[in-house]
């Protein structure tokens, strides 16, 4: 009917309105869902959770595959009847098809990068010898699987270039499985590790190499069993896994986690600890000189998981840290191991940017500085000393920087909302940059308008955000259907970066906007506390402040205000949904967080704990019970349209949160906008997606918001 209405249109030559035709559709219908009699009383409340049986892992249960199978094929045969979904398929990948390169790492004298010519379902990984040798393709995921949803995840060379370690993602899974290649021959070594996750990928010399797993979990566990007893072990070359040698572990603690990492000069192993996700850490110091005499002997260096600790680099006994112990902000310090009472020593102070990250290379310091969410890099010598700052060409992100402190030069790359990322190489004696990487464009950076708003949140918090359109628009000051993203959790700072995606909706003449929200990185610690535990409802208020901005400053169209987010960003989708239903025309709730009273059952949920609280512990109870998406649907109010994302293999976020929370909406009396559900297979919490998938994908959601927004595709 849908098809047969747009055609009709065109045939006679009318302007189409997605959103008229929309509304004239008829409601759809549902498939059947059961509802379960499960009611808990926790702390007094009687709290009814009907569709707990869709936790089951889709793999084992019939009867969720069942409910998986009939939810896709409602929702597909919505969205295949939408007629902008075909402008966004094609141009979509039309705007992916640009060659992209990641930061080379130079080791041994030769050169590794991945590269994807344009629409390879996985990026390749080259080596070359020396900066203008011919390029070699040393491993192609496109031949690891038939539906090429198997991806090559982190990958490190030995320091004499000779092995790559590298780390295989299967199906989108957080499981890595580890490998090691001959870089001359391309030949695998039998080496293989299996349950590995959340590790560092770090060798000892050429014997063997450092990396965290978990315990084998029992079968049919292992994409819902809960993380603990990571550990950290060294493999040597040439052996079978159960021979590897323990190197650390906490097992009166098993909610530690632990992760390696050896210097540059391979003299010093850092050991850091963690208990959640918050970014307070213990740090041990294993000396591998003494290491025939001594084993595995680990020194305790920081204990108390009070301060954010960031090893930069050692050389010889003295390591070097970014931390904010006694500055917020972050500042980077030093400590010489060799001393009889090692002290800390301040290099560079805290100042009002936030410090990220920094490197030694080509015996310089490398600092990259966030300032209101887009950041900057300034070179220091070794004592400090502040030498100069690297230019970077308005509002974006540079990232990189990697090498060694005996290196000459280093890469980095920079991106924006309008540009894709270029890969520079920069020369550390003169500072001078050079491309080493440009991709080539089927559109103009310069057609758009990249901008920063300050707006005022519930409180009045001063909150940024970014917004992107086309000049012509933002000239005329026209309002146009806009899409809303956030994520506002666990420190994470979101900067200027470049999406296919997003730039699909922006040439279909739509606006993009990002606001900053607090529980995000993007001012230090501060600025985390004041969006998480008792203080979420903040993130929440920042968003809905944000779209009702962009709605009074002329910038979105009433009735045309789309959001996203993905995983914390789902939650905060799903929560303002409930709370300002009449605010967001449409809405794309991604792999995300929608039983706040369970999230800690399940695979890494109990990290997060440092972000959301215990839902065991009453004060935490009552606030989370508050703002849970699952639990706060409020029926008789019409809702936006919603399509909800998740993928059968998300071991990160359980799309058991998904599937409940869609039966949910789909049960309750939420006006005639629809409630859908999108389940990809053989996918996880999205990294390692396939280029198809993500165009599917892409096309799928965008299509959906621009139904329910007005946006008009370019005819």
């Amino acid at each position: 009917m849908f098809r047969f209405a747009c055609a009709l249109l065109a045939a006679a030559g009318l302007a189409f309105s997605p959103q008229l035709v929309a509304q004239d559709m008829k409601p759809i219908t549902y498939p059947e869902t059961r509802r379960g009699d499960v009611v808990e009383t926790l702390f007094g409340e009687r709290i009814a959770d009907p569709y707990r049986w869709l936790e089951e892992d889709v793999r084992n249960d019939s009867e969720v595959a069942d409910w998986v199978e009939r939810q896709n094929a409602v929702t597909r045969g919505y969205l295949d009847t939408l007629p902008q979904r075909s402008w966004f398929e094609g141009k979509i990948r039309e705007l992916l098809d640009y060659e992209r390169f990641g930061l080379p790492v130079k080791a041994g004298g030769r050169y590794f990068y991945t590269r994807n010519p344009g629409l390879l379902n996985q990026p390749q990984l080259f080596v070359r010898k020396g900066l203008k040798g011919k390029p070699r393709l040393l491993l192609d995921p496109n031949s690891w699987a038939e539906d090429d949803a198997t991806a090559l995840d982190e990958w490190k060379p030995s320091e004499d270039g000779r092995y790559l370690l590298y780390s295989v993602q299967d199906g989108g899974s957080d499981w890595r499985i580890l490998r090691v290649i001959d870089v001359k021959t391309g030949e695998p070594l039998p080496d293989e590790i299996h349950w590995a996750k959340f590790t560092e990928l770090a060798w000892v010399g050429n014997e063997g190499f450092l990396y965290s797993r978990f315990p084998e979990p029992e079968e049919k566990e292992e994409f819902q069993a809960l993380n603990y007893n990571q550990a950290v072990w060294f493999h040597r070359l040439g052996t079978n896994q159960d021979e590897d040698e323990l190197v650390f572990a906490s097992p009166d603690y098993p909610e530690h986690s632990h992760s390696a990492q050896v210097t540059e000069d391979g003299r010093l192993a850092v050991i850091t600890s963690a208990i959640g996700t918050d970014s307070r850490f213990e740090l041990h110091v294993i000396d591998l000189t003494r290491r025939s005499r001594e084993g595995w002997k680990a020194r305790e260096l920081v204990k108390g998981f009070d301060h954010d600790w960031r090893l930069v680099d050692g050389m010889g006994k003295v390591l070097w840290f970014v931390t904010n112990w006694q500055a917020p902000r972050f500042r980077l310090v030093a400590i010489d191991l060799s001393k009889q009472s090692p002290e800390w020593q301040e290099l560079v102070s805290e100042k009002q940017d936030i410090l990220q990250q920094a490197t030694i290379i080509g015996n310089q310091l490398v600092l990259n500085y966030l300032r209101d969410a887009s950041t900057r890099a300034i070179i220091f010598d070794l004592s400090g000393k502040s030498i100069r700052e690297l230019s970077l060409n308005g509002i974006g992100s540079a990232a990189g920087f990697r090498g060694k402190p005996s290196d000459p030069e280093t890469f980095y790359s920079y991106t924006s909302f309008n540009r894709p990322p270029a890969i520079y190489r920069m020369n550390m004696v003169t500072g001078e940059s050079e491309a080493f990487a440009e991709p080539k464009l089927i559109f103009r950076p310069g057609d758009y308008d990249v901008d920063q708003r300050f707006y005022l949140s519930k409180d009045g918090t001063r909150v940024p955000m970014f917004i992107v359109r086309k000049k012509a628009i933002a000239r005329a000051g026209k309002p146009v259907p806009t899409l809303l993203y956030g994520y506002g959790g666990f420190d994470i700072a979101l900067t200027p970066s470049f999406s296919s995606i997003r730039m699909a909706w922006l040439e279909a003449g739509g606006a993009f906007a990002l606001a900053n929200l607090r529980g995000g990185g993007e001012y230090g610690r501060e600025w985390h506390d004041a969006g998480r535990l008792d203080n979420k409802q903040n993130v929440f208020d920042d968003f809905i402040a944000a779209g009702e901005f962009l709605v009074s400053e002329g910038i979105a169209t009433e009735g045309g205000l789309a959001i996203q987010g993905g995983s914390n960003g789902g939650l905060l989708v799903g929560a303002v949904a409930n709370q300002r239903p009449d605010l967001f025309a449409a809405g794309n709730a991604a792999v995300g967080v929608m039983d706040m009273l369970r999230f800690d059952r399940f695979t890494a949920g109990r990290y997060w704990v440092d972000d959301y609280g215990y839902p065991d512990r009453e004060d935490d109870f009552r606030v989370l019970r508050a703002y849970s998406p699952y639990h706060n649907i409020r029926s008789g109010k019409d809702y936006p349209a919603l399509l909800v994302t998740t993928a059968d293999t998300d071991d990160r976020v359980v799309p058991g949160h998904s599937f409940k929370y869609t039966a949910a909406l789909q049960a309750a009396d939420l006006g005639d906008k629809p409630h859908l559900i999108r389940i990809e297979t053989r996918a996880g919490h999205g990294s390692g997606k396939p280029t198809d998938k993500v165009i599917e994908e892409g096309a799928d959601v965008l299509a959906f918001l621009a139904e329910w927004t007005g946006l008009d595709v370019p005819r």
